[in-house]
């Protein structure tokens, strides 16, 4: 199913920098960055509790916030781009 994941991490301070940094990077082990905190990620069940769970622990509850769109299997119909970057097809081909 494909997941949007958004997020808005306070970085008034050091602290909220470097989660800030682990945020995006877990985000960007299970998916693609579309905009600067914003991430679709292609996962299943288990995928997308075991990361929902590793981000609540790395946010503070008190000054971040985390948001999770489940736009299921037939999202395909459901998503429009606009503008200059290019759209990337989440089942596709991923060269690294």
């Amino acid at each position: 199913m494909l997941v949007l994941i958004t997020y808005d991490v306070s970085t008034e301070t050091a602290a909220g920098r470097k989660r800030l940094r682990k945020v995006a990077k877990l985000c960007t082990d299970y998916g693609q960055r579309v905009q600067n905190s914003v991430f679709e990620c292609d996962l299943d069940a288990a995928q997308l509790a075991l990361l929902k769970a590793r981000l609540t622990e790395t946010i503070d509850e008190t000054a971040d916030s985390l948001r999770f769109y489940n736009l299921g299997d037939k999202y395909k119909s459901r998503i429009t781009h606009v503008g200059a970057k290019q759209s990337y097809d989440p089942e596709g081909l991923l060269m690294v």
